[in-house]
């Protein structure tokens, strides 16, 4: 087979290694250079984009029942006016078992090598991909660039990486050697094989295609499983790219291309709970609603492995803080990031209703949300600035939910359009306030740029109710303003139980909505937001299983 796994063998290692330490690294430059990507990485980016648009999209010999698929509309206004080809549930699964066989036969260090090989392509493409993800969620373009592209390809080579090790924990094969006493032991010859669970299903989102998609995708791939990649039929491009160079890749390679297969649809005719509900699929990686999910959980069939991230209420409490400003300034990043579109963005701030003790002295609770209103207006101040940071709105749905959020409470900061962004679909953070005991419009997920300063008796209320909510309605990040260990502890025993990872203090680079590779678990698995975590060990572990054949040895 092709030499793709010791081409990369030295960056696996060095993956291995960083999934031990937890620290920082990472083979994929998130700056867009030139300098690191070559001087012509961007207009090339953006001619090959361009290329795309207005026709059919290649994908080199994929299966097709005839006709075509494809109504996806930029945000940004964008014409687009990409198809793809059009493939039934049927054909999608039938292809999928006819390619398979030669795939779970392959070693794990040829498909390992594989995946790794496509990801490093993937990376030579990420200026194309960045335009890919900003003209199909909404994303500003560096962020598509970062989410999208570096960012997106490390979560995909961590998920590779935990498989690898994971496939090798066993040996492939041992001598067996049982003493007999006075007879000759018995001697076996044992061979263990790794058998994948079968055809593997990736269900995309609208907002984060690649993000989202890579580790489940990756994950099922190096464990030697065909993978259909169902996107969303408003992002489809992101992984329509992907799914193309996962294919040369593979025929490069000697194996069938058809391994990997795009699953495309549009809006009235999508074929999701189709292939959802076929007993084929054995894998499924699923990213959505918390009601598409438990239809998924309720209809897949009985032994499919699901993998879910699904929504939450992402709660921060502020108890205290030695830098004022700069708690807001984070604050309001965190809001503001991609419009409030991201499955970490902050939903509720907690404040005690007799306000917190700050490095400028006394804040009441009318002058904390002030402040956060204050830092949101500085920063969105600058209409280039703002528009790189919020992006446009991917759906109409969230368009119209910010509109009339401003019936939900006390508007402190109300909505507005983006003025260097004429044409697209956009939505500043409008931020309310309430008083816990009054409403629990808070209580479920805003999705989008809506966000609540909600009034506690104090910090321990707050910690109480801010827990309480991830545990039942689930969340993935959670933050903590404070300046004594004390409430720092009380908070993180009451988060861990809940199952949400905390942030504490943060006031510098590093927001609660982001999360890095390698080092942080990206959900928990352990409350309704989502079953898995990436990347655990569990994440990839049930997409295999061992088969060992013994065979007798002469003493």
């Amino acid at each position: 087979m092709s030499g793709f796994f010791e081409t990369h063998k030295a960056t696996l290692d060095k993956a291995l290694e960083a999934a031990r330490t937890r620290d920082y690294w990472s083979p994929y430059p998130e700056i867009a250079s030139g300098k690191i990507y070559g001087e012509t990485a961007k207009d090339d980016g953006a001619a090959a984009f361009k290329s795309t648009l207005g026709k059919p999209f290649e994908l080199g010999g994929h299966p097709t029942d005839g006709g075509t698929v494809g109504m996806e509309q930029s945000p940004y206004g964008l014409e687009l006016g990409i198809t793809y080809p059009k493939v039934s549930p049927a054909l999608l699964l039938e292809t999928a078992q006819g390619a398979s066989k030669s795939w779970a036969k392959a070693s794990v260090e040829d498909r390992v090598g594989v995946c790794m090989e496509i990801l490093h392509r993937l990376n030579k493409h990420s200026f194309e991909m960045a335009s890919a993800v900003s003209h199909t969620t909404g994303q500003a373009f560096m962020m598509a660039f970062q989410a999208g592209g570096p960012h997106a390809q490390d979560r995909g080579l961590e998920a590779v990486t935990y498989a690898y090790a994971e496939m090798t924990r066993t040996p492939s094969s041992a001598v067996w050697t049982k003493p007999q006493g006075k007879h000759d032991p018995l001697v076996l010859q044992k061979q263990f094989r790794v058998v994948p669970r079968g055809v593997a299903l990736v269900i995309g989102c609208a907002t984060f295609p690649t993000w989202n998609s890579y580790p489940g995708l990756f994950a099922s791939l190096a464990t030697g499983n065909a993978v259909i990649v169902k996107p969303h039929p408003g992002a489809i491009l992101p992984l329509a790219l992907t799914v193309k160079i996962g294919r040369e890749v593979l025929a490069e390679a000697g194996f069938d291309p058809n391994i990997l297969l795009l699953g495309a649809d549009e809006p009235g005719s999508e074929i999701t709970k189709q292939l959802v509900c076929d007993p084929a699929i054995r894998i499924i990686d699923f990213t959505g609603s918390n009601a598409f999910g438990d239809w998924v959980r309720e209809n897949a069939a009985r032994d499919t492995q699901i993998y879910t991230e699904e929504a939450g209420v992402n709660s921060i409490v502020i108890a205290s803080t030695d830098n004022f400003r700069g708690m807001c300034s984070n604050i309001a990043f965190s809001l503001s990031l991609y419009s409030g579109q991201m499955c970490t963005a902050p939903q509720n701030i907690y404040v005690p209703e007799s306000g917190i003790e700050t490095d400028e002295g006394h804040k009441d609770f009318d002058a904390v949300a002030e402040g956060i209103r204050i830092s949101v207006d500085k920063l969105l101040g600058d209409p280039d600035r703002a528009a790189g940071v919020c992006g446009a709105i991917a759906s109409d749905a969230t368009l119209k939910r910010v509109e009339s959020a401003a019936g939900l409470g006390a508007v402190l900061r109300p909505s507005s359009t983006l003025d260097r962004l004429q044409g697209a679909r956009t939505a500043t953070p409008v931020i309310l306030k309430l008083r816990e005991s009054e409403s629990d419009a808070h209580h479920q997920e805003q999705f989008g740029p809506i966000s609540f300063v909600v009034a506690v008796a104090d910090a321990n209320e707050g910690i109480a109710k801010a827990s309480a909510l991830a545990a039942e309605k689930g969340a993935i990040t959670a933050s903590i303003y404070a300046t004594d260990d004390e409430t720092l502890d009380h908070a993180a025993d009451a988060f861990a139980e809940a199952g949400v990872s905390l942030s504490c203090n943060l006031t510098g680079g590093v927001f609660v909505n982001q999360s890095a590779a390698f080092s942080d678990y990206h959900v928990t698995g352990a409350n309704p937001a989502g079953n898995a975590a990436l990347t655990d060990a569990a994440f990839v572990a049930n997409r295999f299983r061992i088969a060992a054949t013994r065979r007798h040895l002469a003493a």
